[in-house]
């Protein structure tokens, strides 16, 4: 492969949604974040993303995030075509496509350059068709074992990346206040009404931050189960609306641990990581990967139901500050992720040197 100084990478982000620091979607972070590492290591960085996108190489921009609910389909259309487009314009710009979108690799044949998708999700939130006749410049990567198990019949999967954060914009933080925090995309599956019961059980002050996406089912979610938590008079829920980074990071680095109540089974955890990083316990329920990036008893409490997430609260003096950052230092920091993407890179430029890149 090239130099860095020479290569160059096009990301293609989720198009519903500006990539940004302060961005609620775990993909549009690691996409940030990755971004942010692989341009300061002398490679040229392009993303496409929505028009109000804030990155560290250069923006394509591919159109406004729209405004209205439930419009993925069209919004998807425009920002695949545009790529496309400029693909076919690029003379061999770039080395590879870095796909975090969820679906732009179903464009992949007509879009020939060597393409490495990364799963984000776990697999029940992709449709099949989009594993039917895949052309042979797409390459996989999982980001936990536990995803990596539900999709090792696919063709040219490369392993895992663990997800990682930059350390640097999280401080380690050892005294903490008296309430607990929920972050994150507010819709149903991420279970911000059992955060909700798990601080009114314990008696304890609940921040709930983050955003309520721009799909009718998370609006009404959000205007059945959360809303009438917040505007009661006696309430103890608090909600800040998509908080900035850096109001984020005081969130985490001050509170007495970060719940993480979700019915999902999850790829990762991007919020146990930079909680960790801030010294913070998480209490989590036993879902997808979880266990992988939680150490239990260690840096906070794997949990199998809302009774033990309610007794993992009363019981987090046995959790160290140091601890908890000791454990993202080892394993969830961005300049490693980044070295994996980079070999990553190295394995799918190598392998499209011997096949054709379409069928």
């Amino acid at each position: 492969m090239t130099s860095p100084k020479s290569a160059a990478v096009l990301y293609v982000s989720y198009p519903m949604l500006p990539v940004t620091d302060a961005s609620c979607g775990g993909a549009e972070q690691i996409l940030w974040t990755l971004e942010r590492e692989i341009h300061s290591r002398g490679w040229r960085t392009t993303v496409a993303a929505c028009k109000d996108s804030r990155v560290n190489g250069e923006l394509f921009s591919t159109g406004l995030a729209p405004l209205g609910t439930d419009r993925f389909q069209p919004r998807e259309a425009e920002h695949s075509s545009r790529i496309v487009e400029m693909l076919r314009r690029s003379n061999g710009d770039f080395s590879l496509v870095h796909d975090m979108s969820g679906q732009f690799f179903a464009h992949a044949a007509h879009a020939p350059k060597p393409m490495l998708v990364t799963l984000h999700l776990p697999r029940s939130f992709y449709s099949e068709s989009l594993f039917r006749a895949l052309p042979p410049n797409v390459y996989f990567n999982c980001v936990s074992e536990s995803q990596a198990a539900s999709f090792s019949d696919l063709p040219r999967m490369l392993g895992v990346v663990p997800n990682g954060i930059a350390l640097d914009r999280f401080p380690l933080t050892h005294r903490k206040a008296d309430y607990l925090l929920w972050l994150g995309r507010i819709c149903p599956e991420k279970g911000a009404h059992l955060a909700i019961e798990v601080a009114q059980r314990a008696g304890l002050p609940l921040v709930i931050a983050g955003q309520v996406y721009p799909f009718s089912y998370h609006q009404q979610y959000f205007q059945r189960e959360i809303k009438p938590h917040i505007e009661r008079a006696d309430s103890n829920v608090t909600y800040i609306e998509a908080p900035s980074f850096d109001d984020k990071v005081k969130l985490l680095a001050n509170a007495r641990a970060v719940i993480v109540s979700t019915l999902a089974q999850e790829t990762s955890s991007l919020v146990a990581m930079e909680a960790m990083a801030c010294g913070t316990p998480v209490v989590a329920f036993r879902k997808g990967a979880l266990p992988e990036v939680v150490q239990h008893g260690v840096t906070g409490y794997i949990a199998n139901s809302l009774d033990q997430m309610i007794a993992a609260v009363n019981d987090l003096d046995h959790i160290w500050p140091e601890a908890c950052r000791h454990h993202v230092e080892e394993n969830f920091c961005s300049r490693r992720m980044a070295s994996d993407y980079e070999a990553m890179y190295e394995a799918v430029n190598s392998a499209s040197q011997t096949v054709p890149l379409v069928a």
